[in-house]
C-alpha cells in the first residue's frame, strides 16, 4: 500500500486548527427511510465547502520551502481549486488553478476571491491539465494533484479518524470520484476495525472506478448532477486501495441523486450538492442491505447552485404532489374563472399562478384552456381536485406528468 494510518495520523497532526472538525449528526428522519441508524459526517461545512480542504492542505504543507516560494498548481473546476486557492493564500503561497474554458464564471470568481490567479485553458480537464503541464516545465510550479497523491490522501483520511472517534459503526458509505477520499477513509477504517465495511457510490454516468476494477472499457461520459465524481478514469495509486478494501461500489441514478437532494434538504436540513448526497441515494436505493446497521455517511460538499438547487425542490414538489399544473376547459363567458376558483379552494388546493389561454388552434372559439399551478398535500390530493372539477362539469387534465396521471 502507498499509504498508511501513521501517514493519516501525521495528517492529522499536521492540518489539526486549519481545517474545520466537522461535526457528525444523526439523522433521525433517514432512519426512519432506511431502517438503519444513519449519521453524517458534514463536511460540507469545510472553509469552502468540501472535503477538498484537507488534502489540498496537507500536500501544501509537505513542501520545502524552494517549493513553496515558486508556487502552486492545480487543475480544477469546481472544489478542488478552492481548497488549494484557500489554503495556498492563507500561507502566503502564489497558487495557480488551470480551470477549462466551459467552467461556470461563479466558480472561477469563487476561486479568484480567494486570491489564486486563475487560467482559462482548454475545452476539458485533460487539455486544461496538458497546459498545467506546460507551465509547470516553464515556471517549475508544484502540482498539487486532486486525489491521485499520498498526501491528499491522507488529508481526506483525516475523516474517518473523527468519523470512528464518535462512534462505532457497521459500515461507512463514501462518494468516488478519483479515489482519493475513499482511498484515506478505507485505509484509515480497516486499520482502525478491520471488521468495518466501506462501500463507495459512483454516479451511473460515471462508473469509472468499477469499471477500472472490474478490468471493463472505460464507459463515462454525460451530464450529471453530482459533478463532483464526474471523473472519467480513477486514480492510479487510488484505486489498488479501493480493489482491496472497498466491500463494494455503488451506481447511483440522476434521479437517485436528485431525489436524495431533496430528502437531505427537507428531511434533515442539510445544504448539499450532488457528489455530496450520493451517499445517501445509494443508502435509499439499497435500504434493506443497511436495515439495522449503524452506517456513517460522508456527505462531501455542499457547493451547489442556488438555481439547481431551486429547481430539485420544485421538481421534488412536482413528484410528491405536493405541486401541480392543470389545464382545464371553461366557456370563455364572465364568472368562469371564479367558479374554478372557488371549486379549487373548496378543495382546499392553494393557486400559485393562473394562465388563461385563448389562442390555443384545438380549442373552440368560444371555449378558453385555464393553466393553473396549484399547491396541494399529496397526490391523493391531486386526484380529490380532479373529481371535484368533473363533479362541476369541467374536462381537466394534469400537465405535470411527474405527478402522475389523473
Amino acid at each position: 500500500m502507498s499509504l498508511t494510518l501513521d501517514d493519516i495520523r501525521a495528517a492529522a497532526n499536521a492540518i489539526r486548527d486549519q481545517v474545520v472538525h466537522t461535526p457528525m449528526v444523526r439523522a433521525f428522519r433517514l432512519d426512519a427511510l432506511s431502517g438503519a441508524e444513519v449519521a453524517l459526517k458534514l463536511e460540507n461545512r469545510q472553509h469552502t465547502g468540501s472535503f477538498k480542504d484537507r488534502g489540498a492542505l496537507n500536500k501544501i504543507l509537505s513542501l520545502s520551502e524552494t517549493e513553496r516560494a515558486r508556487g502552486v498548481i492545480a487543475v480544477s473546476a469546481g472544489n478542488h481549486a478552492q481548497g488549494v486557492a484557500y489554503h495556498a493564500g492563507r500561507l502566503g503561497i502564489a497558487a495557480t488553478i488551470v480551470m477549462p474554458k466551459p467552467t461556470p464564471f461563479v466558480k472561477i470568481e469563487a476561486t479568484e476571491a480567494l486570491g489564486a490567479t486563475v487560467v482559462l485553458e482548454g475545452e476539458d480537464l485533460s487539455q486544461a491539465a496538458d497546459h498545467a503541464a506546460r507551465l509547470i516545465a516553464e515556471r517549475h510550479f508544484t502540482l498539487i494533484p486532486p486525489y491521485d497523491d499520498a498526501a491528499v490522501m491522507a488529508g481526506q483520511g483525516t475523516i474517518a479518524l473523527e468519523m470512528l472517534a464518535s462512534a462505532d459503526f457497521d459500515c461507512l458509505i463514501v462518494p468516488i470520484g478519483g479515489g482519493g477520499l475513499i482511498g484515506g477513509i478505507a485505509t484509515a477504517a480497516k486499520a482502525l476495525r478491520p471488521g468495518i465495511e466501506i462501500y463507495g457510490v459512483e454516479a451511473a454516468l460515471y462508473p469509472s472506478m468499477s469499471d477500472a476494477i472490474a478490468g471493463r472499457e472505460p464507459r463515462a461520459g454525460g451530464n450529471t448532477l453530482a459533478e463532483g465524481i464526474a471523473v472519467k478514469r480513477p486514480g492510479r495509486l487510488t484505486r489498488p486501495i479501493v480493489e482491496a478494501l472497498v466491500t463494494e461500489i455503488f451506481l447511483v441514478s440522476e434521479a437517485a441523486i436528485e431525489r436524495a437532494v431533496q430528502t437531505l434538504v427537507e428531511s434533515e436540513k442539510i445544504v448539499a450538492e450532488g457528489a455530496g448526497a450520493a451517499g445517501v441515494a445509494a443508502l435509499l436505493d439499497n435500504a434493506e442491505r443497511f436495515k439495522g446497521r449503524k452506517v456513517g455517511l460522508v456527505i462531501s460538499g455542499g457547493n451547489i447552485d442556488s438555481r439547481v438547487l431551486a429547481s430539485i425542490l420544485m421538481r421534488g414538489l412536482a413528484r410528491d404532489g405536493r405541486l401541480a399544473k392543470l389545464r382545464i376547459k371553461i366557456g370563455d363567458v364572465p364568472g368562469a374563472l371564479a367558479r374554478v376558483a372557488q371549486i379549487i379552494g373548496a378543495s382546499g388546493a392553494n393557486i400559485i399562478e393562473v394562465y388563461h389561454q385563448r389562442m390555443h388552434y384545438d380549442v373552440p372559439v368560444t371555449m378558453a384552456d385555464l393553466d393553473v399551478m396549484v399547491e396541494t398535500r399529496n397526490r391523493q390530493h391531486v386526484t380529490e381536485l380532479f373529481q371535484a372539477l368533473r363533479a362541476a362539469g369541467y374536462t381537466a387534465r394534469l400537465l405535470s406528468e411527474s405527478t402522475g396521471g389523473n
